[in-house]
């Protein structure tokens, strides 16, 4: 990685006028617990985008849950998909999270060649804490590093750069040249950017960093909450796209996406069963709102 510049100069997608972007999101439909298509949807739209959904799956609730069921759309994608050709939809973006088999990186990279100047943002949903989420598989993976290579904005938690790039998890604790040999092994294996999620060092913040070719390493951080929910993730890298189609900067982007998130979470914390319902946004979404300025 040559670290010459800041990711505070990079813009990634211009906004014209009045034109509303379209949005291909590639992601699980999830009935109970908020997260995936549930968050980028409303976030997105939010921000005045035309959010296109590819649902990879259907779960009746998030896989926290000691039971879920799961219904796999993968057969559906290539007629769904072919229908998209004849209607001429173009996207502005691909946004890819949550997936649940090899065959669903096929359709997404069905809609990269479809769709060539789209802005490819990848959100590789894989695992936390040290481990692959149960849906998983070894094969699963492994066909997800195929999605690093031309990733305009990729979005790994720390569990999930171990994963992709066939290392040791470190736990959350690690120090900026950790963090810049993940982004460097990230950026040769074909991303554009990355933003690395979720260190800490016990001293009461939260650490995200942005990297990428030609880009100075840049932590943005704020305060860490002493209590953790599903899908804040999926809210981030929502919120963190929705920023950049507003055209704001990436640095910007991660910095409003952090807080966002962080005063999401204040608010899930006032709402019973918060911990297995996952994080409240809805009453904020006039912050994305804002965005559009």
């Amino acid at each position: 990685m040559t670290l010459n510049a800041s990711p505070n100069s990079l813009y990634l997608y211009e906004r014209e006028g009045a034109y509303i972007p379209r949005v291909g999101a590639v992601h699980d439909l999830c009935g109970y617990g908020k997260c995936s298509l549930g968050v980028a949807i409303p976030v997105l739209s939010a921000a005045g985008c035309d959010v296109c959904p590819v649902p990879t799956g259907l779960f009746s609730a998030h896989t926290a849950f000691p039971k879920f069921y799961l219904y796999s759309t993968t057969p559906m994608l290539t007629p769904y998909l072919d229908a998209w050709v004849e209607e001429g939809v173009a996207l502005d973006a691909v946004y890819s999270g949550f997936l649940g088999s090899p065959q669903d990186i096929e359709a997404i990279q069905r809609l990269y060649r479809e769709h060539e100047s789209a802005l490819r943002v990848v959100d590789p949903v894989m695992g936390d804490g040290g481990k692959a989420y149960p849906t998983y598989t070894p094969e699963l993976c492994e066909a997800m590093k195929e999605l690093v290579t031309g990733a305009d904005i990729l979005t790994p938690n720390l569990t999930e750069v171990s994963i992709l790039t066939g290392t040791e998890y470190q736990g959350q604790n690690v120090d900026e040249a950790f963090v810049r040999e993940a982004a460097d092994r990230l950026i040769d294996m074909g991303a554009k950017t990355v933003v690395i999620k979720g260190v800490e060092r016990g001293d009461g913040l939260i650490r995200n960093y942005v990297g990428g070719a030609g880009l100075e390493l840049t932590e943005v951080s704020g305060e860490k909450l002493p209590f953790m929910l599903h899908g804040t993730g999926d809210l981030f890298t929502s919120a963190l796209l929705a920023s950049v189609m507003t055209g704001h900067s990436l640095e910007d982007a991660v910095r409003f996406a952090g807080r966002f998130v962080h005063d999401c979470m204040k608010l899930s914390a006032e709402q019973p069963d918060y911990q297995l319902r996952g994080v409240s946004f809805e009453s904020k979404l006039g912050d994305v709102t804002a965005l559009l300025g």
